[in-house]
């Protein structure tokens, strides 16, 4: 399933060819997601399986689904930014559809520690879990 958002995210990193610049712009776009609350940095919100602390939340407004999500690890916030990008805003069955292909098309997977590759996966499972709750939910008020 092509999707327009991850390539658009394909094609802002084919701009940059050393991975110093990938990095660097990685670490920009963690700069630029708003933190999320104090209130929200729970236990109950942390992504389980993440070398740093990551914590997200998530709400259903109609039949969307949007994330917040923060990091005490700059290059994480990074990567939480590019899977707000691809995952925020959707229908549940899209998130649960929607693979995130431009992990490897950008080759961020070779270039991840492999315990930042598991707390990245984590993030996206951690965001389908959301979108099957929602899902689920939404399925029985049509009911």
């Amino acid at each position: 399933m092509n999707d327009s958002i991850q390539d658009t995210i394909i094609d802002d990193f084919s701009l940059m060819e050393e991975w110093d610049d990938k990095y660097a712009y990685i670490i920009e776009l963690g700069k630029k997601i708003p933190g999320l609350a104090e209130e929200f940095k729970l236990d109950a919100h942390l992504i389980r399986g993440c070398q740093s602390k990551v914590w997200m939340v998530s709400r259903l407004e109609g039949r969307q689904v949007f994330f917040e999500a923060d990091s005490d690890a700059i290059i994480v916030k990074g990567l939480i930014s590019l899977l707000l990008k691809t995952y925020s805003g959707r229908t549940p069955d899209e998130i649960i559809q929607v693979e995130p292909y431009f992990i490897e098309k950008i080759g961020m997977r070779q270039h991840l520690s492999m315990t930042r590759s598991n707390g990245l996966s984590s993030m996206v499972k951690n965001m389908k879990l959301h979108a099957l709750a929602y899902k689920s939910k939404l399925d029985s008020l049509s009911n």
